[in-house]
């Protein structure tokens, strides 16, 4: 008996990607000369017969929607990553929408990914709102969120509030009295409130005469540089960034205007990036393993399909990485 065509057959005959032929299948868009040399070649073959008829016999489309806010991040690289891996492990693949950080674009990309059949969505959502409840409720297929959580749905996240507690220790325990916040707005639950709120509550447990002052600088590097001269009118002995990519913008600033890192001032970050390791000095970081959230997350979403409720157990470890841009303070 002959062997049935595969997706992977099609993409090998037309030299595509197989992405490329399920998202013809599944009316997703592909380019006007791809789409006709996909045509040809289920024509030739008589795949897409065999491919729909095991999809009615299923009810499966083996297709994971993903809506993420923006592609140029090192922490959304890291988890697509994860994601995928999972996601092909399982015999699915995912199909990619990018809201560019606006929640009404996201929330048409859930609906566009819905309307395409998908088995699945996941969301690595800017803030969930009441909106993203109503299509949870409506829309009839699995949800799950990852960046942000929701007690109304399904998600996966690392422990924002304790990465922050971790950090506040850490400067309490050097001995800073003095701190700002470089964050971003609140409008971001998990990053704006619950990671600032952790590093406050912690700083200032047990320590007297000390303070936090904020300044909202958004994720950019840009930002980041140009709020770092209001950041200093504070004379802060130390600076903690909600992301390490904050950070790159006011350790430019600092060497700039020839202020020392870390003898004059400290500076500290969140994600664990790579490039932490080899600024000048070296950052000090609490680590994320945004891959293994993308793991799980994954397969968050397979076991939603599934049927089976989802592990409320899949805590991601942060990991405090001590390197140089941190000294013990002295208010001699």
């Amino acid at each position: 008996m002959d062997r049935k065509v595969t997706i992977q057959d099609i993409a090998n005959m037309v030299n595509v990607s197989k992405s490329s032929v399920s998202r013809y299948l599944n009316n997703g868009y592909v380019s006007e000369e791809n789409a006709k040399k996909i045509k040809e070649a289920i024509e030739k073959t008589g795949f897409q017969t065999n491919f729909f008829a095991k999809r009615l016999k299923t009810k499966r489309s083996k297709l994971i929607g993903i809506v993420l806010p923006r592609m140029d991040s090192v922490t959304v690289g890291k988890l697509l990553t994860g994601i995928n891996r999972r996601l092909e492990e399982n015999d699915y693949q995912g199909l990619i929408l990018i809201s560019n950080l606006s929640i009404e674009k996201e929330l048409e990309n859930i609906k566009s990914l819905y309307q395409q059949g998908v088995d699945g969505i996941i969301i690595n959502s800017i803030a969930i709102t009441k909106e993203h409840i109503k299509l949870v409720n409506k829309l009839n297929v699995p949800m799950i969120f990852t960046g942000q959580k929701n007690e109304f749905t399904d998600y996966i996240k690392i422990d924002d509030y304790e990465a922050g507690r971790i950090m506040g220790n850490y400067f309490k325990e050097k001995g800073h009295r003095n701190v700002v916040f470089a964050g971003v707005t609140e409008e971001d639950k998990a990053v704006g409130v619950e990671r600032k709120s952790g590093f406050i509550d912690a700083f200032t447990e047990n320590n007297p005469e000390s303070s936090v002052d904020f300044i909202e600088t958004g994720f950019s590097f840009e930002k980041s540089y140009e709020m770092a001269k209001e950041m200093m009118k504070f004379s802060p002995t130390g600076i903690v960034c909600a992301t390490d990519n904050i950070c790159l913008g006011i350790l430019r600033y600092l060497h700039e205007n020839n202020i020392k890192v870390p003898d004059e001032i400290s500076l500290a970050g969140f994600g664990g990036y790579d490039v932490g390791s080899v600024l000048y000095p070296t950052l000090t970081t609490v680590a994320f393993n945004y891959d293994l959230v993308g793991v799980n997350t994954a397969q968050g979403i397979l076991d939603l399909i599934e049927g089976k409720k989802l592990d409320k157990h899949n805590n991601v470890p942060l990991k405090l990485i001590e390197r140089e841009s941190v000294r013990i303070f002295s208010s001699k």
